[in-house]
């Protein structure tokens, strides 16, 4: 077994998207080689309601998969495929854009004004740029979650762990998409598979990420693996990217840690990336800007 050690920890930047909305993004600044398949995370944790309320109105995507998982007050959708509703607490909805959609996503505040969540894009491959758009929406309660001996709790939300399967499927990147909370103190050790690009992003808590080639000792009063090599620490919005490894180390701190934890294989494939719309060749990206205005970014079938 080895040790993913960190290659990078940065904090989230602030960011205005939608029809004015804050928001903090991990990653989507230009560079995918880094989180292939992934291609941008963002963090809408706002308790501002005039700062999130305008919303995500009427925009298109096409070429990617997105999947937006909500923890405080609700986001209603609709999209070109005639879907509509509201997302709360703890749910999850995961579109596929395939050929194109045509959606908005308009956030709501609880009883207090809180609108947490994040969105994550995923790309899709060249194969699968054009195919039919696709929509899942999973309930709280339908997301499994499974609990160690330590304390340690997993909602597992797509992929598989600890003999757990999420219910999301069918997504091309093959994700593991992970809701991991620690409790203070403790170190854990999480499997992550050798082949996949992997990352955490915090938000409660912190704690420290091991950051080290191989396996290390349990920690004594007197020396331990936080002494042997300075580890990375994070906390509120930090975003630790991994290098390769088929297992992630941290150890809680006196708050414990609340993280997304996410793995996908990558798919190392150019990308031509303007805006909503993600393909692999600027030709691509010009033809689908020119049917949008054109009338004719929708269609009925893959590559029809």
């Amino acid at each position: 077994m080895s040790l993913r050690p960190v290659r990078k920890l940065f904090k989230s930047k602030p960011t205005l998207e939608g029809a004015g909305v804050h928001l903090r993004r991990a990653f989507g600044f230009g560079n995918t080689s880094d989180f292939d398949p992934f291609l941008l995370l963002d963090d809408f944790r706002n308790d501002v309601p005039e700062d999130y309320l305008a919303g995500f109105p009427w925009h298109p995507h096409r070429g990617i998969e997105t999947v937006t998982y909500v923890l405080a007050g609700t986001v209603e959708h609709g999209d070109s495929l005639g879907n509509s509703g509201a997302i709360a607490a703890g749910d999850v909805q995961w579109m596929t854009a395939g050929s194109g959609i045509i959606h908005q996503e308009m956030p709501k505040g609880d009883k207090v004004g809180r609108m947490h969540g994040f969105q994550l894009w995923a790309n899709l491959p060249s194969s699968l740029k054009m195919t039919a758009p696709r929509y899942q929406e999973v309930k709280s309660a339908d997301i499994p979650t499974v609990t160690d001996d330590d304390g340690t709790h997993v909602r597992v939300v797509c992929g598989s762990f600890w003999g757990t399967r999420g219910p999301v499927d069918g997504v091309a990147a093959d994700p593991t998409y992970l809701d991991v909370s620690v409790p203070p103190g403790k170190r854990k050790t999480l499997p992550v598979e050798t082949t996949r690009h992997a990352f955490a992003y915090v938000f409660a808590g912190s704690g420290k990420f091991c950051n080290a080639s191989g396996p290390l000792a349990v920690p004594t009063e007197s020396v331990g693996w936080l002494d042997t090599t300075p580890p990375a620490e994070a906390d509120n919005r930090s975003l630790v990217l991994f290098d390769n490894g088929d297992e992630v180390t941290l150890y809680a701190g006196e708050e414990g840690i609340r993280f997304l934890l996410v793995s996908g294989q990558p798919l190392q494939e150019p990308v031509a990336w303007y805006g909503p719309i993600v393909m692999n060749t600027q030709a691509e990206l010009r033809k689908a800007f020119e049917e949008l205005e054109s009338g004719t970014f929708l269609r009925k079938a893959a590559g029809g």
